[in-house]
């Protein structure tokens, strides 16, 4: 109370002084004065010991609105910054799926994406329309957003554990022209079919067995793309820049339905920015992400670090904390992604020997309490904790940039 009070009083004798013509450097002075007769010195101390996370913050805010205001400048969006990627790592792993072992290179995920594109484009679909993408997480979900956006069309990433009226909900109020389901959800969509809008055109990726064949209007994807132009498709008129919407992202419903969050080419950019520069990441790593690609966690920490720093990540089907470890080793993974409870799961497990043979050095996620938080660094001997939280729907974020429990 007596700090803030003596800031108070420090900053309303510089609005006096202000107030009888003072100028504003001696306005400071005065203020500056009166704070230091009026309060201990304590404030200087925490300034002190703290300044060189601030410096930190300020310098890695300072990176990203520098980059981001030259892509803007440019011209670009997050398919031209993914281009640029590519051409830096055409060979290199871009994204591996945990669940077969494929490995998707920077070149065979631009030309899957440049498929999708010339796909849409097929089907008649121009900039501002809207596509449901309902599957499990697996790397052709990236290549199908991503192709879309490079024609402009947006993606509605629907949450793939939703059934009937929630689903109906989501996938309506995106006005989509179309769907894409995973064949592992064709009962979800047969169950909401009818309920759906019939002009909706319907397309299915994956083994579609043959008691899903009837599945009205569902048309397999896979052989479309298989046949597809992988060359870079035309720009979308008018082109898409940073401030245009990508794709929308679906809050988790704790009150009411969900409800959709837009997410524009600045917005993507920023949070795997943010997220790279902060924690201290490099091309080098290699990302173990187990988290739905259907949210910003995921889909921008995570993958965003795959498109636009030309990370290699690998893409779990779904969280397993039984295997957690076991695939960090197999995969050369260096750093971890987790959200909730997710790291008390895995103190939760009985000792194993790959808990202590991984290279893993950085986790990266939100939610964490402090004592789950000692614990898991001290068992699993991961040397750094990236802890942030930004809410889709909001504009703001926070970040624990100096890893402090």
């Amino acid at each position: 109370m007596h700090n803030a009070a003596s800031v108070s009083a420090s900053l309303g004798s510089m609005g006096l002084l202000r107030l009888f013509g003072v100028s504003w450097p001696w306005s400071l002075a005065a203020g500056l004065g009166f704070y230091l007769g009026t309060s201990s010195w304590k404030y200087f101390y925490i300034a002190a010991r703290t300044a060189k996370r601030d410096l930190n913050g300020l310098y890695v805010l300072m990176r990203v609105k520098v980059a981001l205001w030259r892509y803007m400048r440019n011209g670009s969006n997050i398919p031209s910054i993914f281009a640029q990627t590519v051409k830096r790592h055409p060979n290199k792993p871009a994204l591996i799926y945990e669940a077969t072992g494929e490995i998707w290179t920077f070149t065979q995920l631009d030309e899957m994406s440049n498929a999708v594109a010339h796909w849409a484009r097929g089907q008649g679909w121009v900039s501002g329309d809207v596509v449901a993408l309902f599957m499990e997480s697996r790397p052709l979900q990236v290549a199908l957003w991503l192709g879309l956006a490079k024609v402009g069309v947006e993606a509605a990433l629907i949450n793939f554990n939703l059934r009937n009226d929630s689903l109906v909900h989501c996938v309506g109020v995106s006005g989509s022209r179309a769907i894409v389901f995973g064949t592992e959800l064709a009962d979800a969509m047969s169950e909401v079919s009818s309920s759906m809008n019939q002009a909706m055109v319907r397309f299915s990726t994956g083994d579609l067995g043959a008691e899903h064949l009837a599945l009205p209007g569902a048309q397999p994807l896979d052989p479309i793309l298989a046949l597809s132009p992988k060359h870079h498709p035309t720009p979308c008129v008018p082109p898409k820049g940073m401030n245009d919407r990508l794709f929308y992202i679906y809050t988790s419903g704790t009150t009411g339905l969900p409800k959709a969050a837009i997410v524009v080419h600045s917005r993507y950019y920023r949070i795997a920015a943010f997220g790279y520069f902060a924690f201290r990441m490099s091309p080098v790593d290699i990302i173990y992400d187990c988290l739905p690609l259907y949210h910003s966690a995921g889909n921008i920490m995570g993958v965003g670090q795959c498109l636009i720093h030309g990370l290699t990540v690998v893409v779990k089907k779904k969280f397993s904390a039984s295997r957690f470890w076991e695939d960090c080793i197999k995969y050369n993974c260096t750093v971890v992604q987790y959200i909730g409870e997710i790291c008390r799961y895995l103190l939760s497990q009985p000792v194993r020997p790959s808990e202590k043979g991984h290279k893993v050095r950085l986790a990266v996620g939100n939610g964490l309490r402090p004592s789950v938080w000692e614990a898991f660094t001290e068992r699993f001997g991961v040397a750094q904790i990236g802890e942030f939280y930004g809410a889709t729907e909001c504009n703001c974020s926070i970040a624990n940039m100096d890893g402090k429990a």
